[in-house]
């Protein structure tokens, strides 16, 4: 009877445990070899509890190499795959009432014997693959003392950083660099790179991130951005570090950086400041971008259609604050960064507030030749230029977990701008035979204000069955910008090489632009089956804006107070812009599929409260699109993509504002303007194999345009351009390029090798005096790249290749741009005795003689320094370096556009001797306390 009794529960326990089993989650994947893709049968697969490792699950692969871990409850886990003769797969896996299934893809082992072949292990593993992440131990790879997370990056497998602190990995450019998984000042990643210390790393993690739609949704969109994650030591996440330098040198040449950081486990705080005239501006170019004090506000629709309320852009009003290697900077910057998490990480906080001043001077000198029908207009011209510009910028973003299924994010951002800006031009145009046309000089001054705000609250919310979410997300944008100042230019235009006629222009001019954009998008995702989803999308966007722009002429001395009425303007814009999509999202096996269309309808009523005349305009956007990715294994992939999209003309090229800081291009408009339709086809491919450090990838793409919108010029005899917009009914513009990069460590040197292939081109179409001009142009290059690090040694990065330029105007086919050119880089250290080092950048550059110009140009451009440090932990450096050893340096730049050739030299900075005093400090360890 007992016997019974026994065998009775025993029973109905295992008929629960089947129930159970049923009715619980699971867990699936498969498990096969990294290199050859070949599926690993009868793999053990252990599943343990995340909290105390206590063995859960455990199952073995079928004859596929696949395995289904069911009957699961929510929790986290940490799943084991072994196979013998390769190392072991480990990966940490959450199971959560939202997701019926989890679906690991496949988890890729690699055979011992090879691991060991490449990468020296000291009782750890160097580099780990899990899952779609490769993970690089740092404590395998042994650095300097007090090297920053740059040097670490250098010598991992995959990953180059070239002199600007550009990170490339498996060929690929690196968009965005975290720590611990967050930002760290925004996102500038040199300040993460070039400024935490490399002893502070425990792992690097490298992955393609997918996009935010895809994390929240699961439905993959097959979007991805090359992301690193510096993951730091637990005993790293507490006390304080930082550094000092500074630098003084020849031709009152200075620079000084102090950067100060302290960590608290999840709370951070980090603050620094840059001074210097080297062209060191501690700003980003987003930043920059960010800070651009436009003169016009302009709007987009999802990339379909750009409206300018400004009606035109002054000369004086078109420095971004960016500088770009013309003329020479003085720049002051500092920031401070914040950000914590509480409430087990279900809260977080992170801002930052930085603030610059930039100031430039300079002149450059530019010869430009228009090809015309008739024959050529070469034109020379020289400017100097002294600018300033001084701003302000802080933000936060804010983030709450409901619960598992629902989250909210705010995100805040504001920015203060002032600049100032003084400019003189000269210029003289001539005919092919060398007689005078015309001749100009023109002064500008401008002071300017802007302030612009940004606020966004995102809502996001997972429904009851997997798959199925919804997102709203609402934001406002308000922007105003201030100018006030004074154009002066005298014009003279040549008749049989006698001044005929003379034009001066002396007016005040004061601007004001001010907009509001109110943007709502609601997102909804709906799984049909476990392969097909559809994301529908509905967004409406506000746009109210207005824009006075007035010209002044003198009464008397000092007295602009005569408003002139053909160049003033008052601009009101209401624009109203409904926009639904629909995409499919099929996903099978490897196979990811996403195909659907957007379509918007845009309203825009715009008056000129001056004039009283009123323009509207209303017009359908179509944007279809086609993806489809293959991953072959989690290191190897195929996209093939297709988008189509409208281009409506703008109000500019319908309806322009007369903007006389020019007279020498004048604007009309052509209400009659029709929208052109853009196709285009792109594909790209990359394989990396962490054996043998081997990369490939390329990617391409090709578009033509179809009813294209072309400028139509008409240049008189005297020089003076009009223009205006036409579309092309018979002719279709193109446009490609090809990417192309492939890399691999020769083991029996102990060297990276590399090469690239690269190429772009186009054809476009515009109407000079009535003719059809057909531009050709295309550029051809090729690279060699070698790499090597010795520690403690040595380490070198070569990097050199061919260009040719091919330009052509079917106007004058005799005059081209056709030429070669070589370019090269090198950059090394050299690791001495008793602390000393040595390092060397260089740069080479040739450009060759053309049609146009006949005219080489080279230079060679080297920088080179000796360190020595000193102190117990070698925190003090002392260096001095010589920039531009051969004095080279040389702004120069050539281009076409249309059937115009220009070249342009400017003034930059050149050679001079730096003495430079760096001290680290660091005071990081303890137990890391628990929140």
């Amino acid at each position: 009877m007992k016997r019974l009794l026994i065998a009775l529960l025993m029973a109905c326990s295992c008929g629960f445990v089947t129930k159970a089993q049923e009715n619980g989650y699971a867990i699936k994947g498969a498990v096969v070899d990294t290199a050859s893709s070949m599926k690993l049968a009868k793999s053990s697969i252990v599943l343990v509890h995340a909290q105390d490792s206590m063995l859960y699950r455990f199952t073995r692969t079928d004859a596929s190499g696949r395995f289904v871990l069911s009957g699961l409850d929510t929790g986290e886990y940490i799943i084991f795959a072994t196979f013998p003769e390769y190392a072991d797969y480990v990966q940490r896996v959450k199971v959560d009432s939202t997701v019926n299934e989890v679906d690991l893809g496949n988890l890729g082992l690699v055979l011992r014997s090879k691991l060991l072949e490449e990468v020296l292990v000291n009782r750890r593993q160097a580099i780990t693959i899990r899952g779609d992440t490769t993970e690089y131990d740092a404590a395998s790879f042994t650095i300097q003392p007090n090297s920053k997370v740059e040097d670490l990056l250098k010598q991992l497998p995959g990953i180059q950083v070239d002199q600007d602190g550009k990170i490339t990995a498996q060929g690929q450019t690196v968009n965005k660099v975290l720590v611990d998984g967050e930002e760290f000042f925004g996102d500038d990643p040199t300040l993460v790179t070039r400024n935490l210390r490399g002893d502070m790393v425990d792992k690097v993690q490298l992955y393609d991130k997918k996009s935010d739609q895809a994390e929240f949704t699961g439905v993959d969109d097959g979007e991805r951005s090359k992301t690193l994650n510096i993951t730091l030591k637990d005993d790293k996440k507490k006390g304080y570090f930082g550094k000092v330098d500074a630098g003084v040198g020849t031709n009152d040449m200075y620079q000084g950086q102090a950067m100060f950081n302290r960590f608290d486990n999840k709370q951070r705080f980090s603050a620094f400041g840059t001074i210097g005239n080297t062209g060191r501006t501690g700003l980003s170019w987003q930043d920059a971008d960010r800070y651009s004090p436009s003169g016009s506000t302009s709007f987009t629709d999802d990339g379909n259609v750009m409206i300018s309320i400004g009606g035109g852009q002054d000369d004086i009003e078109s420095w971004g604050g960016r500088y770009d290697g013309r003329g020479i900077p003085s720049a002051l910057n500092g920031g401070v960064f914040y950000s914590n998490k509480w409430n087990d990480g279900k809260q977080s906080i992170n801002g930052n507030y930085k603030i610059g001043e930039l100031g430039v001077k300079g002149s450059s000198n530019t010869i430009t030749e228009n090809n015309l029908p008739s024959g050529t207009i070469n034109t020379v011209s020289g400017q100097t230029f002294d600018r300033r510009i001084f701003r302000q910028r802080g933000g936060a973003i804010f983030e709450t977990q409901f619960d598992s299924t629902s989250t909210l994010k705010v995100t805040v951002d504001g920015t203060l701008r002032n600049g100032e800006t003084t400019e003189f031009n000269q210029s003289a145009g001539t005919d092919g035979a060398g007689a005078m046309l015309n001749e100009s000089t023109r002064r500008t001054t401008n002071d300017t204000d802007g302030q612009s705000a940004y606020l966004t609250a995102l809502w996001t919310k997972k429904l009851r069955k997997k798959g199925r979410t919804l997102s709203w997300e609402l934001n406002e944008s308000i922007n105003e910008s201030k100018s006030n100042g004074f154009l002066y230019s005298e014009n003279s235009f040549y008749d049989a090489g006698v001044v005929d006629s003379v034009l001066v222009v002396d007016q005040m001019k004061i601007n004001d632009t001010k907009s509001s954009v109110f943007n709502s998008n609601i997102t909804y995702s709906e799984p049909f089956t476990q392969t097909l989803t559809l994301v529908l999308n509905y967004r409406l966007t506000a746009n109210n804006g207005t824009s006075l722009r007035q010209s002044f002429n003198p009464v008397g001395t000092g007295d602009y107070s005569d408003m002139d009425s053909l160049y003033s303007n008052d601009f009101k814009l209401n624009q109203l812009s409904n926009q639904l999509g629909a995409i499919f999202n099929f996903k099978k096996g490897r196979s990811t599929l996403n195909a659907g269309t957007r379509m918007s309808r845009v309203q825009f009523d715009q008056t000129d409260r001056y004039s009283d005349n009123r323009f509207e305009r209303s017009f359908t956007n179509y944007n279809p699109q086609l993806r489809y990715q293959y991953r072959f294994s989690q290191q190897k992939s195929f996209t093939a993509s297709y988008n189509g999209n409208n281009t409506q003309p703008s109000i500019n090229q319908i309806q322009p504002v007369r903007v006389n800081d020019d007279p020498m291009n004048i604007v009309l408009g052509n209400p009659d303007l029709k929208p052109s339709y853009t196709n285009r086809f792109s594909m790209s491919y990359n394989s990396f194999k962490v054996l043998g450090n081997q990369y490939v990838y390329f990617m391409g793409s090709f578009s033509n345009t179809s009813n294209p919108i072309v400028s139509n010029t008409y240049t008189d005899s005297v020089g003076r351009n009009t223009f205006q917009y036409a579309n092309l009914d018979d002719e279709t513009p193109m446009n490609y390029y090809f990417y192309s990069n492939f890399s691999k460590k020769i083991k029996k040197w102990n060297i990276d090798v590399g090469a690239g292939l690269n190429t772009n081109g186009n054809v476009y179409y515009n109407l000079t005096n009535g003719q059809l001009n057909k531009t050709q142009s295309s550029t051809y290059s090729g690279s060699l790249n070698l790499r090597q690090y010795i520690q403690k040694k040595y380490d070198f990065n070569i990097d050199f290749g061919p260009t040719y330029t091919f330009g052509q105007s079917s106007l004058q086919q005799q005059q081209n741009n056709n030429g070669w050119g070589l370019s090269g880089y090198y950059s090394f250290n050299i690791y001495l005795p008793w602390k000393f080092q040595i390092n060397s950048v260089g740069r080479y550059t040739y450009t060759g003689p053309t049609e146009t110009f006949d005219e080489d140009f080279e230079q060679f451009i080297v920088d080179a320094s000796v360190s020595k440090k000193f102190l117990k932990g070698e925190t003090l450096n002392f260096s001095v370096g010589m920039n531009d050893i051969f004095n080279q340096n040389r702004g120069f730049s050539r281009s076409a556009n249309n059937n115009m050739f220009t070249q342009n030299s400017y003034t930059t900075i050149t050679r001079f001797l730096m003495f430079s005093l760096t001290w680290d400090f660091n005071k990081m360890g303890g137990v890391p306390v628990q929140n």
